[in-house]
C-alpha cells in the first residue's frame, strides 16, 4: 500500500511541476505576444520571440504582418505630409513672388509718372525759362518712352501667357536691326561713359519678325548697359556659325550670381526684389527675349562667372535656307498671308508624323506642311501613332498633349524607350494649348525638343519645323 501510495504522490509531484512549467511556457509565451500588441498599439515595431506552440507563433505572423502594414502606412502619410509641404511652401514662394511684382509694377509706373506730372505743372505755371523748359520737355519726354516700354512688357507678357503673341516674318538682315538698337542707346552710354563695341560680320539674312528681333537686341542691349558701371564696357558680337547666325552682348557689369543664374529668364524674377535694390525695371525683359528667340526657331543662354564679373548673353537664330531664292523673293511684298518667305525652307521629302485628337487640328497642321513639301501623316491617338513611328520612322514629330486615354507626355516617354532598344533619334514638337511655362518645361523634360503653344500660326509653325529639320539633314 505504501508503495502505490508513494508512486501516485511521485507521480502527481511530476505531473505538477510539468504543469507548472508547461504553464508558465504557454503564460510567458502568451506574455510575449501581448507585449508585442501593446508595442503596436503604441507605434512602435513589435519584438516578438519565437515560440513552439502552433497558435502564439500564428499570433506573432499576424502582429508582425501588422506593424509592416502600419509602418508602410506610415511613411506614405509622411512622404504625403512633405509633398503638402513642399506645396505649401512653393505656393508660398508664388504668392510672394507675385506680391513683390505688384509692388514692383506700382514703383516702376509711378515713378515715371512723378516727373511726367511735376514737369508738367510746372510748365503749366508758365515761369520756367528757355533751358529749364527744354530740360522739362526731355524729361517728360524720357519718362514717357520708359513708362511705354513698362507698359509694352506687361501687355507682351500677358500675350505670351495667353499665347496670343504673332510674329511678321521677313528677311532680315541682323546686323541692321543690331546698328538700329545700338543707335537708339548710344546716348544712355556716352552718359555713363561706356565703349559700347559692335563687332559685325557679314552673316546670312534670318527670317524674323524686324519689331520683335529689335525688341530682343534693344532688351539685351539696354540691359547691358543699365547693369555695367560708369566707365565699363559692353562688346555687341554677330558671327554665323554653320545654319545659324550668333548674336554675343558681352559687359563688364555687376553680373549675375551663380544661384540666380538658373532663373535669369524665368517672368516676375529679379535678383534684387528689395525696397533697397539699386536698378528698376520689372524683370520681364529676359523673359520676354527668350520667348521671341523660341518663336523664331532659336535659343539664348546666359553666362556669368560671379557676381561683378560681368555677363554674356548669346542668341543663335537659324539662317535662311536656299539663298537662291532670295533676291527673287525680295522683290515679293510680305503680307501676311504670304507664304513665299515659308517656301525658303527646305521641307522636301521631310517625314512630319502629327498627332492630335481634334480633326481641325489635324487638318491645318497636314496642310501646313504639305504645301512646304512634306510627307505627312496624321494619327488621332497616342496608340496609332505608336504604331506609325515603329513602322514608318518619321523624321519628326508634331503632339499634342491633351489626348484621351494617353496624352503626349506618356506618348513621348514610349517613343525614347523605343529609341533606347532600336537606336536613332526622332525630334519632336509639343504643339500644345497648355501655354504656360511649367508646361514648357514638362514637355522638354518629357523628352520633346521645344514647345509650340497654341492656337497654331502657320508661318511659325512651319520656321520651327524647318529650324530642328535642319539639325537632322547633312
Amino acid at each position: 500500500m505504501w508503495l502505490v501510495v508513494g508512486s501516485g504522490l511521485t507521480l502527481l509531484l511530476i505531473s505538477s511541476v510539468g504543469a507548472a512549467l508547461l504553464s508558465h511556457w504557454i503564460s510567458q509565451s502568451i506574455a510575449s505576444a501581448a507585449c508585442a500588441a501593446e508595442s503596436l498599439a503604441k507605434g512602435e515595431y513589435p519584438r516578438i520571440s519565437p515560440s513552439h506552440i502552433k497558435e502564439v507563433a500564428l499570433l506573432g505572423e499576424a502582429l508582425k504582418f501588422s506593424a509592416g502594414l502600419l509602418q508602410e502606412r506610415q511613411r506614405e502619410r509622411d512622404e504625403h505630409l512633405r509633398q503638402v509641404e513642399a506645396a505649401r511652401a512653393e505656393a508660398e514662394a508664388a504668392n510672394r513672388l507675385k506680391d513683390e511684382f505688384l509692388i514692383t509694377v506700382s514703383h516702376e509706373l509711378k515713378t515715371p509718372l512723378n516727373g511726367i506730372l511735376g514737369w508738367a505743372q510746372l510748365l503749366r505755371a508758365g515761369k520756367l525759362d528757355q533751358e529749364k523748359t527744354q530740360q522739362a520737355i526731355a524729361t517728360i519726354e524720357r519718362n514717357a518712352k520708359a513708362q511705354a516700354q513698362l507698359v509694352n512688357d506687361l501687355l507682351d507678357t500677358s500675350r505670351i501667357v495667353n499665347g496670343k503673341l504673332r510674329l511678321e516674318p521677313q528677311l532680315l538682315n541682323l546686323a541692321t536691326v543690331i546698328v538700329s538698337a545700338a543707335d537708339s542707346l548710344h546716348h544712355a552710354a556716352e552718359v555713363k561713359d561706356i565703349d559700347l563695341q559692335l563687332q559685325l560680320a557679314n552673316v546670312e539674312p534670318v527670317l524674323g519678325d524686324l519689331n520683335r528681333l529689335q525688341q530682343v537686341v534693344w532688351n539685351l542691349l539696354s540691359n547691358a548697359v543699365k547693369f555695367t558701371p560708369q566707365g565699363g564696357r559692353v562688346e555687341v558680337q554677330l558671327q554665323q556659325t554653320n545654319s545659324f547666325v550668333e548674336l554675343i552682348v558681352r559687359d563688364t557689369g555687376v553680373g549675375i550670381k551663380a544661384e540666380f543664374l538658373p532663373h535669369v529668364f524665368e517672368r516676375f524674377r529679379q535678383a534684387d526684389g528689395s525696397t533697397t535694390r539699386e536698378f528698376g525695371g520689372l524683370g520681364l525683359g529676359l523673359a520676354i527675349v527668350r520667348h521671341l528667340v523660341e518663336l523664331h526657331g532659336g535659343t539664348v543662354q546666359a553666362h556669368s562667372e560671379g557676381k561683378g564679373k560681368g555677363a554674356t548673353f548669346t542668341v543663335n537664330l537659324p539662317v535662311a535656307v536656299r539663298q537662291q531664292k532670295i533676291s527673287a523673293l525680295a522683290k515679293t511684298p510680305v503680307d501676311s498671308t504670304s507664304w513665299a518667305i515659308a517656301n525658303l525652307y527646305g521641307l522636301e521629302g521631310v517625314r512630319v508624323l502629327v498627332v492630335d485628337d481634334e480633326p481641325d487640328a489635324r487638318d491645318i497642321v497636314t496642310a501646313v506642311l504639305t504645301q512646304q513639301g512634306a510627307e505627312v501623316r496624321a494619327c488621332s491617338c497616342a496608340a496609332e501613332a505608336l504604331a506609325q513611328v515603329v513602322s514608318w520612322k518619321p523624321a519628326l514629330i508634331l503632339c499634342d498633349i491633351g489626348m484621351p486615354q494617353e496624352d503626349g507626355y506618356d506618348f513621348i516617354r514610349k517613343v525614347r524607350e523605343w529609341e533606347i532598344e532600336v537606336g536613332g533619334h526622332i525630334l519632336a514638337v509639343a504643339v500644345t494649348a497648355f501655354a504656360g511655362e511649367e508646361d514648357r518645361l514638362k514637355a522638354i523634360a518629357c523628352g520633346y525638343q521645344t514647345h509650340f503653344p497654341k492656337p497654331i500660326e502657320p508661318k511659325q509653325l512651319v520656321a520651327v519645323v524647318a529650324s530642328l529639320v535642319q539639325k537632322i539633314q547633312p
